[in-house]
């Protein structure tokens, strides 16, 4: 793994998993979207995952011109590198998910490298009362539901956002046999170091949130990149703080934000993602370790640069 003596604090501020029952502080909006991710920018974090969503119900979207709604303010009011997704929301065809990205041409895209169950169907029991009637059935869906990134899909978003655009990946790995896809596409040359790897645990379907995980994880890409990648890690729900300070230690970097889990104690809901982003970052200064500037990710990662975007 590359070391650095700098920690970066990735902040997903809405994602497509989460709905507005679950949280009154889920931002919704692209006026939401935009102020909570200033405000993560300013507390800490040097990348902004970004999703989207329909402003008058909440569910999620793929529509370029809503990101093109809050895009632009970010970028004039941050320095933050901004990460558009390729996944969306569940259930979403492949031309949908890349709609953004084609618009936007942005310095980083999150990149899911296999198809998997991706179960939330759990939480559909959850409320007895929903705020819009798509919430329930798009969680209770996902008992049957396959989120795809074929061998030819993941080669497909590499040839048309990662050649085109000159726009690197975020390798999203919920398994320790995505590494393996990943380290395919590195023997074919498609892809080109550093690698930015996102370990994800926790999330029904991929694998769990268990600290001899993430070091194995951590060993089998040793393995398969070498000094060719930076691990950061995402762990969802009440793992999600304890996870990240493992990663840190390990040199790690760290991902938080209110698509990866709503709360910012046991019980107690976070109230923005700002919240989230000063908890890991006063844990990673009490360790002793520095957060990197958004200036600095971009070195660590090779990226283009925000004056090369499409925003």
């Amino acid at each position: 793994m590359r070391q650095s003596d700098k920690v970066i604090i990735t902040c997903a501020v809405t994602g497509g998993v989460h709905t507005p029952t679950m949280s009154p502080h889920l931002p919704i909006t692209p006026d939401q979207i935009a102020d909570q991710s200033i405000a993560a920018a300013e507390a800490g974090a040097a990348i902004l995952h970004l999703h989207a969503r329909d402003p008058a119900t909440g569910k999620p979207s793929q529509n370029p011109d809503t990101f093109m709604a809050f895009l632009p303010r970010i970028k004039q009011s941050t320095d933050a590198v901004i990460n558009v997704t390729t996944g969306g929301g569940l259930g979403m065809p492949l031309e949908d998910r890349l709609a953004p990205a084609h618009r936007t041409q942005p310095e980083l895209v999150s990149l899911n490298m296999g198809t998997m169950n991706f179960g939330i169907f759990h939480l559909a029991n959850r409320y007895t009362e929903w705020q819009h009637d798509w919430e329930q059935p798009y969680l209770a869906q996902t008992d049957d539901l396959i989120y795809p990134n074929t061998f030819r899909m993941i080669d497909r978003i590499i040839s048309e956002v990662g050649d085109a655009y000159g726009t690197r990946f975020e390798f999203e790995c919920y398994d320790v046999g995505h590494l393996y896809t990943l380290a395919h596409f590195v023997r074919e040359g498609r892809l080109k170091p550093p690698y930015f790897i996102q370990f994800i645990l926790g999330v029904m379907g991929g694998i769990g949130a268990d600290p001899d995980h993430l070091t194995h994880l951590r060993q089998t890409a040793d393995k398969l990149f070498g000094d060719d990648y930076l691990m950061s890690c995402i762990a969802v729900g009440k793992h999600q703080m304890p996870m990240l300070t493992m990663s840190a230690v390990m040199g790690g970097n760290v991902r938080v934000g209110l698509e990866d889990s709503l709360y910012i104690d046991r019980g107690r809901l976070a109230v923005s993602n700002a919240e989230q982003v000063t908890r890991i970052r006063e844990i990673i200064e009490r360790l002793g370790m520095s957060i990197a500037t958004p200036a600095e990710a971009r070195a660590m990662l090779d990226l283009k640069g925000g004056d090369a975007v499409g925003f």
